[in-house]
């Protein structure tokens, strides 16, 4: 029994310290916590001047001037690559001709021989013609560009251009040029 009386008033004795704990008034200032006074108990509190909220206009904006239109200017539209395929002159179907009419002649004997020669140099002459045409085969690109005002404008080129479509790009002088 004694033991519980003890425990009782080491508890009353700790509430009681508690709730004067609970009355003092902590506030953190300044960066420190403080111990302010309860309201009338001697201590006076320091008058609140109301705030004045003072509502700023803002800085006028000036416009952002617009860009100046630019009339060379557009966008690649499409690039398109044009073989033209070159024209024989003859001498590479005649080249090719005794070229195969040699090779051809050296096969079998009597009519087989004579008609290896024909074949030969026929094929030949065929393949000589082909051979010439490649090797004069032109390539051309042409770059279409949209211009800023929607119309299409197609520029030629003999090698290839550098540009890729939807590059902006600028006509100066008649010529492209990247934007």
């Amino acid at each position: 029994m004694n033991r519980r009386l003890n425990y009782l008033s080491a508890a009353a004795i700790a509430c009681v310290f508690s709730l004067s704990a609970a009355a003092q008034d902590y506030r953190y200032q300044n960066g420190a916590w403080t111990r302010q006074e309860p309201a009338g108990q001697g201590a006076q509190q320091p008058q609140q001047q109301p705030v004045q909220q003072v509502q700023q206009q803002p800085a006028p904006v000036a416009p952002v001037p617009a860009p100046a239109p630019c009339f060379g200017c557009g966008t690649v539209d499409s690039i398109r690559v044009i073989e033209k395929s070159g024209e024989g002159s003859g001498v590479g179907m005649v080249a090719g001709g005794l070229l195969g009419g040699l090779v051809g002649h050296q096969i079998g004997q009597g009519r087989g021989n004579t008609a290896a020669t024909i074949v030969g140099a026929a094929g030949g002459a065929y393949a000589g013609h082909q051979i010439e045409k490649n090797t004069k085969k032109v390539t051309t690109y042409e770059v279409s560009v949209r211009m800023a005002d929607g119309a299409l404008r197609t520029v030629g080129y003999d090698a290839e251009p550098g540009f890729r479509t939807g590059d902006k790009v600028r006509f100066v002088d008649g010529r492209l040029t990247r934007n």
